[in-house]
């Protein structure tokens, strides 16, 4: 039963009662009363369950359940929480609940990092199948465009590391994704723990990702993905000079069509078909998607 209001003063009282009726009673109900009623949330019937709310140095809530034999404090207390793994209890038979609570809050203090990552990833980049990501796993799903995911395994020891990767996408793999798995091969070495992970990601992937829907209305300029590469960047790459990591920079400009590019891609897809002309630096021909005139000036360097 959830405990606030009338509840926590039925519960208590209830609570007083068994605990007059044997030792087991009596000492759990002490031992909860050392803690603190405010904090409890839940308390079984007959006081094996019960669970507290805590709350770390950043003030994120997080909920520890007890379950506690009929043998307490003989055989010690199991105990669960919403954290990526369990700490190793420390128990004798002189222990006490407030002893747990104490050991928790230090697994708290050791984990807030892994945390303030996961915040970070959760509150700037789109995740999939997830209202509100659970804090005690370490895998995130990141929309990254064009029915494109990547999966991230964060580590909780060094939790602003280079992560495990992968990405998964349609079937047969599209473009966008063997580009994406390539920039990672190529790019992780760049991986560097003085930026934010968003940023991170974004660098070696060479795109700015799709963020969540109340931070897409701050860009104001609306970043578009390339309509050849599927990229809104183009790669972090010292061949390509002052062109690396740059975005989209010519559109159509049929209005029905209004297709972004970078020129550098534009250029290298008119140079492939042969009813491109070219007129000192600039190439004549269709745009990929609508076919009506693109002229393209030829920058070498």
């Amino acid at each position: 039963m959830m405990m606030n209001g009338a509840g926590e003063c039925i519960g208590r009282e209830r609570c007083e009662e068994l605990a007059k009726s044997s030792s087991f009673y009596r000492k759990v109900y002490s031992e909860i009363e050392e803690i603190g009623w405010e904090p409890l949330r839940r308390l079984g019937g007959d006081l094996t369950f019960f669970s507290f709310q805590i709350f770390d140095k950043k003030g994120r809530a997080h909920n520890l359940e007890f379950q506690l034999n009929r043998d307490y404090p003989n055989s010690p207390p199991s105990v669960s929480a919403d954290v990526p793994y369990m700490f190793t209890l420390e128990w004798s038979t002189s222990s006490r609940l407030k002893d747990v609570m104490y050991q928790f809050q230090k697994h708290l203090d050791y984990l807030q990092e892994f945390w303030s990552v996961l915040d970070d990833i959760d509150k700037s980049l789109c995740i999939v199948d997830a209202k509100q990501p659970s804090r005690a796993s370490a895998i995130r799903r990141i929309h990254a465009g064009n029915h494109c995911i990547v999966i991230v395994h964060i580590d909780f020891k060094d939790p602003k590391s280079l992560p495990e990767c992968r990405f998964i996408g349609p079937v047969p793999p599209a473009t966008h994704m063997n580009s994406l798995h390539m920039l990672w091969r190529r790019n992780s070495k760049k991986w560097s723990k003085e930026r934010s992970f968003p940023e991170n990601l974004e660098c070696i992937l060479g795109t700015e990702l799709p963020k969540p829907l109340g931070l897409q209305e701050e860009d104001n300029q609306q970043q578009v993905e390339c309509g050849i590469c599927y990229a809104q960047f183009l790669p972090t790459d010292e061949e390509l000079g002052a062109r690396s990591g740059t975005r989209t920079d010519y559109t159509c400009e049929n209005i029905s069509c209004n297709k972004s590019f970078h020129s550098l891609c534009l250029t290298d897809w008119l140079r492939s078909i042969t009813t491109t002309r070219q007129s000192f630096d600039v190439l004549f021909g269709n745009c990929p998607y609508c076919s009506d005139p693109v002229a393209v000036k030829i920058n070498n360097k």
